[in-house]
């Protein structure tokens, strides 16, 4: 699915199965109503416990999954993803906390994605689609946590095919690498929806990368966001 498909308001989407992980009732109804149509809410659960079960009995596609859950061994969200790791599902993290433990934990734990509850619900249906489909999402200012936390590696003697990249892939690249969004990148730059993702695959293409989480490892890998 193309990034144009994810933000454009009238594009048809498969609808996701989507199971809603918060320990407040209140948030829960208003996620729910705030959530795009395309999102089927097949089940609720507001403890460590209920989401486990919940998740190996619905297999849903994506769980909206708080970091801060009562009940099971006191790990909260990342208890959550660790426990239902056999079950084909991504996990899309929602918290009112932007601390960098909380965000490594529940990435640590299997999570693809974090946004904090401040996420307006087309926010965190197009982060829905996109985890679905095997993106890394993060609010812009929390990548660097995980940048800091998973990419510490340092920069090889290998060829890393920068001369391959023109200059506006090179801009393209480092935006998309910092957590931007395609929606993001193309305001900052000044160029469409597309022309952004027409970059995006070229970079991924010459870099010999599968998705921009790997990208934005390899760049902070090289330190060059």
């Amino acid at each position: 699915m193309t990034e144009d498909a994810l933000n454009s308001p009238g594009s048809a989407r498969e609808p996701l199965r989507v199971v809603l992980v918060d320990d407040h009732g209140i948030f829960r109804a208003g996620l729910r109503a705030e959530l795009g149509p395309e999102l089927n809410i097949v089940g609720e659960a507001a403890s460590v416990e209920e989401a486990v079960r919940a998740i190996h009995e619905l297999a849903p596609d994506v769980v909206l999954l708080d970091v801060h859950l009562p009940g099971g061994r006191g790990g909260g969200g990342a208890e959550v993803a660790q426990a239902c790791a056999s079950v084909p599902t991504r996990f899309l993290a929602l918290s009112v906390s932007d601390a960098a433990e909380d965000v490594v934990a529940v990435i640590r734990a299997g999570a693809r994605g974090y946004l904090t509850k401040s996420a307006t619900g087309a926010d965190i249906t197009s982060a829905a689609y996109r985890v679905a489909a095997g993106d890394a999402v993060f609010s812009p200012r929390l990548a660097g946590f995980v940048l800091d936390a998973f990419g510490t590696t340092a920069a090889t003697d290998t060829e890393d095919n920068l001369d391959l990249l023109s200059a506006r892939e090179m801009q393209v690249m480092r935006l998309i690498a910092r957590g931007y969004t395609y929606k993001e990148t193309a305001k900052e730059l000044f160029i469409s929806i597309k022309t952004v993702e027409t970059h995006v695959s070229a970079v991924l293409r010459k870099l010999q990368l599968s998705n921009r989480y790997e990208l934005a490892r390899w760049a902070s890998d090289r330190r060059i966001i």
